[in-house]
């Protein structure tokens, strides 16, 4: 065995890597200047949105309702060790709206509208439609991936609000009606404790970032994917994972920035 071969094997893997964020970047540069052409055509970004956003609305709301019928039973059986179990509504509200609101529905949307955009551009290129745009001096970047883009990035912090409100009603449901907390206590102790702008403000942010991240690695798998029907399963599979490591990534970054020093 060459010794020198698994350096050759690693050295080759990063220049395809560079390679491939090099093109990405392009891809990105490319698609914002054609998102002119397509924002003039609003409707193509709303129709994207229904498909995207609004078939979401299922799986999004009942995960946010039991996300946060298991945070209250959780936070309660913790706060009541050191009797502040009227704060439940407190935690419940700040653990969504700062963190699990804008992660899981990010994850969420990745995993549903995100693979769809990939594998609805890979089945256009595999079949040719791409390419029968372009001959017929249609921009498909304008045309197909502007629209789908910026309907991902329009829609994610609505899901997102979306999932803390429905959190909190889940929290709601299991604070008052079946542990006995005191509807006042668990909606004032809430509006006295938590920073709604400083909170909400951070996760609306949070949930926009994630937002353009899983928008663009959809579509740009789905453009870069290979014309096949292997080709397109691979993309779809790797948008999903992708974008489940970049959301987790950014989150770091992201709390690191807005959170230090404010908890």
């Amino acid at each position: 065995m060459n010794p020198l071969k698994p350096l050759t094997l690693l050295g080759g893997r990063t220049r395809r890597m560079i390679e491939r964020l090099g093109f990405a970047t392009r891809f990105m540069l490319f698609l914002l200047r054609q998102s002119g052409t397509s924002l003039r055509r609003f409707s193509l970004t709303v129709r994207e949105m229904y498909f995207s956003g609004v078939l979401s609305l299922v799986i999004i709301s009942v995960s946010a309702l039991f996300v946060g019928m298991v945070l209250g039973l959780q936070m309660y059986e913790t706060l009541k060790r050191f009797g502040s179990g009227d704060g439940v509504g407190t935690v419940v509200a700040l653990a969504l709206t700062r963190e699990l609101g804008p992660v899981l529905a990010a994850l969420l949307f990745a995993s549903r509208a995100g693979s769809a955009m990939t594998a609805e551009i890979g089945l256009m290129k595999a079949t040719e439609q791409l390419r029968a745009m372009e001959m017929m001096a249609v921009e498909p970047v304008a045309r197909v991936v502007a629209p789908r883009f910026w309907a991902g990035v329009l829609t994610m912090p609505l899901l997102a609000s979306l999932f803390n409100m429905i959190g909190i009603l889940g929290g709601y449901l299991i604070a008052v009606p079946v542990i006995g907390i005191d509807a006042g206590a668990f909606w004032g102790q809430m509006q006295a404790n938590v920073d709604w702008q400083h909170d909400l403000l951070n996760g609306l942010i949070k949930s926009t970032v994630f937002g353009i991240a899983v928008s663009f690695i959809a579509v740009f798998e789905g453009y870069d994917a290979h014309p096949t029907a292997e080709g397109v399963s691979a993309a779809t599979t790797r948008t999903v994972v992708t974008s489940s490591l970049v959301i987790l990534m950014l989150d770091f970054i992201l709390t690191a920035f807005m959170f230090q020093g404010n908890a």
